[in-house]
């Protein structure tokens, strides 16, 4: 059809500019550690404000069914607006429980903008799902790690720049989708408003083990990216060297995009599962190699967090593409979001944890990240893959 040659680009730099405000907060968190005197342990608050937010976001809009009663593109517009307003509130004179106030409330938004763009491209591709959600998936990608590139750039404006630049990019990106992506022709009206129907999703034995396999990657995931800035503070620390933590943390994130438009490509030769899989072993043995790469030469180290960044995401639009193929038609939003509602619900567990060991065994910390990839490669298997 004519207008998906258009319509994807569109979707897919919306998207981007839109998850901008993901990890807005953790861009400037250097600044807001001196603002506000606070401790480097307060990175995981910060970061578990948004997925909190998030969570409680994607539970109410899969509650009230809302991507599937309303207009798509509507829903993505507001969404994008209210987040925008909210990620600002942080450049105010405000104090630390404020600050994770305006850090819950971005993420809640963000439940109207990530799962949503999500069921605008499945409203547009039947087939070629997989791949479609790997160029969206990039932009989330890109966006989240954005932050981290406006301040590696040193910017002569202050801190706030990085605020205000992600909340404009916000509403430029709802103004795209409201303005150019109109309802998608495979879009079907959902059901009244039907309380139990969210849950009702996991009778489809199918569709809960593409949840469950995407509930492992995501125990990784956030947990990953959140202390990236993290983990290469203690190596330079450990090895007494001196890195551009702002830029790298870019790369090593952002990287990610490539491997999930090279997963798209993939999965239409090999199918979802298999690619999907693939890419949760190799995160997983990052994850178990990890503590020994503390001790090696810097570039190794780097380079390990690249192929590290780079496993640890592409598996993600797969999963959303077989949850999307799994679920009913006309409950495939509500599934979309309910089952991203329940994988953030599970990052605040991992980065908490991940936080917790940080304190205490540093160099070890990341060996419980391996619990994910085992857990989702394991339930992965009675997935069914229309690309397979």
């Amino acid at each position: 059809m004519k207008h998906q040659t258009y319509i994807l680009p569109i979707i897919v730099v919306a998207q981007f500019m839109c998850t901008s405000l993901w990890f807005a907060g953790n861009a400037v968190m250097p600044d807001l550690l001196m603002k506000l005197n606070l401790q480097q342990s307060d990175l995981g608050y910060v970061t578990s404000a948004v997925q909190f937010g998030f969570i409680v976001g994607t539970l109410t809009y899969a509650v009230f069914t809302i991507v599937d009663r309303f207009p798509p593109s509507q829903v993505f517009f507001f969404s994008a607006l209210l987040g925008a307003t909210c990620n600002m509130f942080i450049v105010l004179e405000v104090s630390f429980s404020e600050v994770l106030v305006s850090r819950f409330l971005t993420g809640f938004f963000l439940a109207g903008i990530y799962p949503v763009g999500m069921k605008i491209a499945a409203d547009y591709f039947e087939k070629g799902l997989g791949k479609a959600l790997s160029f969206l998936v990039g932009a989330l990608v890109l966006g989240t790690a954005l932050p981290h590139l406006l301040a590696s750039l040193e910017l002569s404006y202050s801190w706030t720049g990085v605020i205000y630049s992600t909340s404009g990019l916000a509403v430029f990106g709802g103004l795209l989708i409201l303005l150019f992506v109109p309802n998608g022709p495979y879009r079907k009206q959902g059901p009244k408003l039907k309380l139990k129907a969210a849950m009702k999703v996991f009778e489809n034995r199918p569709f809960k083990a593409a949840a469950f396999g995407y509930f492992g990657h995501m125990w990784e995931l956030y947990a990953f990216w959140a202390f990236v800035p993290a983990m290469m503070v203690y190596y330079n620390e450990l090895n007494d060297v001196n890195t551009n933590i702002s830029l790298l943390s870019f790369l090593i994130i952002g990287g990610g995009a490539i491997s999930c438009i090279v997963g798209g490509y993939l999965s239409e030769i090999f199918g979802e599962k298999r690619v999907a899989a693939t890419s949760l072993a190799i995160s997983g043995i990052c994850c178990l190699l990890s503590p020994f790469l503390f001790f090696a030469h810097k570039s190794i180290f780097i380079g390990f967090l690249l192929v590290w960044g780079l496993a640890v995401i592409a598996d993600s639009p797969l999963f959303s593409s077989l949850v999307a193929q799994n679920a009913k038609p006309e409950l495939k939003g509500t599934a979309l979001t309910i089952v991203t509602c329940m994988g953030f619900a599970i990052t605040i567990v991992s980065i908490q944890l991940l936080s917790w060991l940080v304190g205490s065994a540093p160099t070890y910390a990341t060996w419980v990240l391996v619990i994910g990839p085992i857990f989702g490669f394991f339930s992965l298997r009675g997935a069914t893959s229309a690309s397979s």
